[in-house]
């Protein structure tokens, strides 16, 4: 069978590894995919917004299944465009998929059914938000409405830059239409959990938990990024916890999208905040999280088609998710001044004992070389018996990547380390 799978990044690169782990695939094509992917996928330059070409290209080429991967084709209503060829897919439809286009629609929703989140207001006029945060409690978090590549969520320590980031999303327009309205919620403080999970609009099934590094530099300094590096599991998701997320947040947003008359299929991201009050949601996202799924999936010992498919067929109750009992620590290696301007096309070479699974975010082929060819260039990921061992062997292998230009954290899984001497 054929498999198509939209999408250009490490994330991509991570479902593809997972992907080729089942037999009965006899081709895997990636829209875009990238110079990376290029070795595990047959890659095609039609870019993942582009649903016209994806539709066209998947009645020509006897695609079986496809796996939507990023936001924004999501959103758009790819699922939609391909199922109306008779192609099922991985990934909500666009109804269901606004859970993440609009945090309005995500935090009226939680609103409306109980579940917990930070208290917010919504504006659509930029003077009454300004207004507000003369008197609002700070910090507070400002947020674009819409999609805005993971980077449209601001936390203002003071009035003035609260009243910045409004003006700069309202009418400054850095982040598009999607800053034409703004949520403007309250600070919450705890340890953030990131956990995805497979859902076929019934039944929810978590993965393993994971914990993001979203700052640029060591000790959670620096500008916010699409993520420095991940560690999975994480360890302030407790049994407890997980049955409070289980009982209070997973199975009422589930059954809220199918009251709202848009069921849910695919993988839906809850990223949380344990605060004193219990956790809490910070977000919702369509989708496998970037760079969370670089090390969920290699802890997971299921076949991913085989559940991907459940979660389409609605049978993912009678479907087995199992995960090893093991840990991961992926580090992202990024081009220098990333997540602001960067130099690209610099070689990436890596020794040959190399012992980690390096994901491709990116690159580009060139005359036979790896080059680089984006902010967020590789996720290097090992797994190991636990945190530590994880960690090491990571560290141990990005040691032996080479790129000029480059450059990661060295504190990846710090935080949870501390967390587990603690406990």
């Amino acid at each position: 069978m054929n498999i198509l799978v939209v999408g250009g990044g490490g994330r991509e690169h991570a479902i593809i590894k997972k992907l080729k782990e089942n037999k009965t695939i006899d081709t895997i094509y990636a829209l875009p995919g990238n110079g990376g992917i290029a070795q595990d996928a047959t890659c095609v330059n039609i870019g993942a917004k582009d649903l016209d070409a994806i539709v066209e290209f998947a009645k020509t080429n006897d695609i079986a299944y496809a796996v939507v991967a990023p936001d924004d084709p999501l959103v758009l209503g790819c699922v939609d465009r391909l199922n109306e060829i008779g192609i099922p897919c991985f990934g909500p439809d666009a109804k269901a998929a606004i859970i993440e286009g609009s945090k309005a629609f995500s935090k009226d929703l939680m609103r409306k059914y109980n579940i917990p989140t930070a208290e917010y207001q919504v504006f659509t006029d930029c003077a009454e938000a300004l207004k507000y945060v003369e008197t609002c409690n700070i910090p507070v978090v400002v947020k674009a409405d819409g999609l805005a590549l993971g980077k449209g969520v601001i936390i203002a320590m003071t009035r003035q830059e609260a009243a910045e980031a409004v003006k700069s999303m309202m009418e400054g327009h850095v982040f598009g239409h999607s800053g034409d309205s703004v949520v403007i919620e309250e600070f919450l403080e705890g340890p953030e959990i990131s956990v995805l999970s497979f859902t076929d609009g019934e039944t929810v099934v978590p993965m393993i938990s994971s914990m993001d590094h979203k700052r640029a530099l060591d000790n959670d300094q620096g500008k916010n990024t699409g993520g420095m590096g991940t560690i999975a599991p994480n360890p302030y998701y407790t049994d407890a916890v997980a049955e409070r997320c289980m009982n209070e947040i997973f199975v009422p947003t589930i059954r809220a999208m199918k009251a709202e008359g848009r069921p849910f299929k695919g993988c839906l991201y809850f990223g949380l905040m344990l605060t004193k009050q219990g956790p809490k949601v910070i977000e919702y996202n369509c989708r496998f999280g970037d760079p969370e799924t670089q090390v969920v999936l290699p802890l997971m010992e299921s076949d991913l088609l085989t559940v991907m498919q459940a979660t389409t067929n609605g049978t993912l109750k009678d479907t087995e998710v199992k995960f090893s009992n093991g840990a991961a620590c992926c580090v992202i290696m990024a081009s220098n001044g990333y997540p602001e301007s960067y130099d690209k096309g610099f070689e990436i070479k890596a020794d040959a004992d190399f012992d980690a699974c390096m994901y491709v975010a990116g690159a580009k082929l060139e005359d036979g070389k790896l080059l680089t060819n984006g902010g967020r260039v590789l996720g290097i990921t090992a797994t190991g018996d636990n945190l530590n061992q994880a960690i090491d062997k990571a560290y141990v292998a990005v040691n032996k990547v080479h790129f000029d230009n480059a450059f990661y954290r060295k504190d990846i899984g710090q935080r949870a380390l501390k967390a587990l001497s603690e406990n």
